[in-house]
């Protein structure tokens, strides 16, 4: 289940209904997909999307997205540092950025026009909308892994917009794991 750290507030957010209302006003919508176990780790980018034939029919139709693919980052993929350079700076897009999270971890930081930098930790079974023109970067988990099936409303896909604000400089991406211990509790623990 995700967990959002505004870090600039000392404060955690890790239940589903304050997570909603908190990414509200900012036209971000999360859900979390119970049944994200279909698949193994060998199945296929096709099988993936096969097995979740229908929620990704689902948001096609409410975002008006027209196609989906699978991103499959692992430690081992090539050119890896590369490719997360690209996606750790802080940009924006022209269309939505639509992420269902099949396996893995990553961090996605949100730099609203109004509001504190927040980051928002996704695992498997999360879906995650965040608007067009909104600030943001992504950064992977220490365990380097994430599946993610993606939408988009054009077919060639979307193109980063870099705002050179230096913003994503002061925020060191920090997740807070498989053992992070919900709110009742009082560890936190960042890995």
């Amino acid at each position: 289940m995700a967990t959002i750290n505004i870090r600039d507030e000392d404060r955690v957010l890790d239940e589903p209904d304050a997570i909603s209302k908190f990414l509200s006003p900012f036209g971000i919508w999360y859900r979390r997909f119970e049944g994200s176990d279909l698949l193994d780790e060998s199945a296929t980018h096709e099988e993936i999307l096969a097995a979740y034939e229908a929620p990704i029919a689902e948001l096609k139709a409410e975002g008006g997205y027209v196609t989906a693919d699978v991103i499959d980052i692992e430690p081992t993929t090539p050119n890896l540092d590369a490719m997360l350079a690209k996606f750790s700076v802080e940009h924006w897009h022209d269309e939505d950025e639509v992420r269902f999270i099949v396996e893995g971890r990553g961090l996605f930081h949100i730099h609203p026009k109004e509001g504190p930098v927040f980051s928002i930790e996704v695992e498997a079974g999360d879906m995650i909308k965040v608007p067009l023109g909104t600030h943001h970067w992504f950064d992977l988990c220490q365990d380097r892994r994430i599946r993610a099936i993606r939408l988009f409303q054009d077919p060639a896909g979307w193109t980063p917009h870099y705002t050179e604000s230096g913003t994503d400089a002061r925020y060191q991406p920090l997740c807070f794991g498989p053992n992070y211990v919900p709110s009742e509790g009082v560890t936190r623990r960042f890995e």
